[in-house]
């Protein structure tokens, strides 16, 4: 059954994947499913090195993109699809176009998860935010079949949505471990603070994957600076960091149980090829 599963990711940067869901990725990857990355962006304005040291964002773009297909090798993604837009100007795009062209994604990939951010953005990101409005919206549109997207591809109507978040808890662990995570937005700041240990859906071991996850966060060398000193932690206290993926889940439209999930596909696995069809698939009438 595994070899029909599909997972799709849908994040605006080079080491999104890495950071918000390397574990996850790397896990189902090695189980056999088919992952796959959406990227809106390459990455070209996320220089946390010396300002004098900024090769550009042509340069930059192209060594952010190198780094995320290193990652992507590392997590056994089954491809990485690119968009092309610019790094911290997502709220300037054409939402629609930029919608419509993930939903022909959705609807080539027919995944039957996909994952973004939670509409907080981690630490209020604004890219992160935008993204985690455009995979929404491109859901209701990818099973929308009088929805016309640019591939002119038919409806396809995803059975579950997740958001991958951090607890509380591991938030309080990086803090300890490499300090606060945050930006400033519009003279505000904006911290990481984490998700209620109650408010999560979906916990998942991913431990055993460790390496995987270690080899590819070292992928992202252009962004060491912004991982304080996370490469100086012992293996013990890092295994133990990203020992969990923790998930909310946005929608079902599958059967599952009312308490924690240990696996995303859920109510999926078991279901029969004519129950996918029927479940996955929009009427086109």
């Amino acid at each position: 059954m595994s070899e029909s599963l599909k997972l799709l990711a849908v994040f605006p940067h080079p080491d999104d994947e890495t950071l918000g869901l390397g574990g996850t990725l790397a896990k189902y990857a090695a189980e056999g499913v088919e992952t796959h990355l959406v990227c809106a962006t390459r990455g070209q304005r996320g220089w946390p090195g010396p300002p004098d040291a900024y090769p550009g964002t042509e340069a930059l773009g192209r060594i952010r993109v190198d780094e995320l297909r290193c990652a992507a090798r590392c997590l056994g993604l089954h491809q990485v699809h690119m968009l092309d837009y610019c790094d911290g100007e997502l709220d300037q795009v054409n939402r629609a176009e930029l919608i419509a062209e993930v939903v022909s994604l959705i609807r080539r990939v027919q995944p039957q998860v996909v994952v973004s951010f939670a509409q907080e953005g981690v630490y209020g990101h604004p890219d992160h935010i935008i993204m985690a409005q455009v995979a929404a919206g491109a859901l209701v549109c990818a099973a929308d079949a009088s929805f016309q997207d640019p591939a002119h591809l038919p409806a396809f109507r995803v059975p579950k949505f997740y958001a991958t978040v951090d607890t509380k808890k591991v938030v309080a662990g990086f803090r300890k471990a490499v300090g606060q995570l945050a930006m400033t937005v519009d003279g505000e700041k904006r911290a990481h603070v984490g998700w209620e240990e109650w408010a999560v859906s979906a916990c998942l071991d991913v431990r055993a994957h460790f390496d995987a996850i270690w080899q590819a966060i070292l992928c992202h060398q252009s962004q060491m600076p912004a991982f304080g000193s996370l490469t100086e932690l012992p293996r013990e206290t890092l295994q133990d960091l990203f020992a969990e993926a923790t998930l909310v889940l946005n929608y079902s439209l599958v059967q599952r149980g009312s308490g924690m999930e240990t696996d995303l596909f859920e109510g999926i696995r078991a279901a029969s090829s004519s129950d996918l069809k029927t479940n996955a698939r929009s009427k086109t009438e």
